[in-house]
């Protein structure tokens, strides 16, 4: 039986629940729902790509643009975001497979989108083994201080494997934001700097390229 492109569910006291693997769209186009953001001038390659090793074949999304000799692709921060779901508190996770790249190899997560220059993201980044929670406020990426954690430090170190899939995932209550990584909460973040809801979507960065499967929000 071919595996169900999305599912929507509403529960009684006003919440939803979405599940997105990517299998009801059309390979090589952008699926029906979302809008890639133009970023550092231009706007970047997002396809549905085939890769049977996905959690749920055939098809998975990704950011595939070629960098030419002097792009500034180090700037470049990639967005696609699902258009029609506002969340204010929630969880969203995806399932993650860094695939390529020599600058970067990062994959993430937004939420609260208010524009392309204000949201906040969760990144998993398999060249630096690392992962890091931010607030993007007019355009400039912050890192988030994690709780407990001494003052001027962010994020954790963790082995972010390449060509594997992984489950990055977020929860996030009014200020207070969790990271999970494969199901194991890492760190919380404390911040107040987007309060309304927003929409949520997918991030890349620089030359690498992640492949995405099986995009999960529950929330309101």
């Amino acid at each position: 039986m071919r595996t169900i492109g999305w599912l929507l569910s509403f529960a009684l006291w006003g919440a939803v629940t979405q599940t997105i693997n990517f299998d009801s769209a059309k390979p090589g186009s952008v699926p029906q729902g979302w809008t890639v953001t133009p970023n550092a001038g231009r706007v970047r390659q997002w396809k549905i790509l085939e890769d049977l090793s996905a959690p749920s074949p055939p098809y998975v999304f990704a950011e595939i643009s070629k960098y030419a000799a002097g792009d500034a692709a180090g700037d470049a921060c990639p967005l696609a975001i699902l258009n029609k779901t506002d969340v204010k508190d929630g969880d969203l996770s995806v399932k993650v497979k860094p695939v390529a790249g020599k600058e970067d190899r990062a994959g993430g997560l937004v939420f609260r989108y208010r524009d392309a220059d204000n949201y906040y993201l969760v990144r998993a980044n398999a060249l630096e083994n690392s992962i890091v929670l931010y607030k993007v406020e007019d355009g400039k990426r912050t890192p988030l201080s994690c709780r407990g954690a001494p003052p001027q430090s962010f994020g954790v170190k963790h082995p972010v494997p390449l060509n594997q899939w992984s489950v990055l995932k977020v929860q996030f209550r009014g200020p207070l934001f969790s990271v999970y990584f494969n199901h194991r909460r890492l760190f919380e973040v404390q911040d107040s700097t987007f309060q309304q809801s927003g929409k949520v979507g997918l991030w890349t960065k620089a030359d690498g390229i992640t492949y995405f499967d099986d995009f999960r929000i529950a929330g309101k």
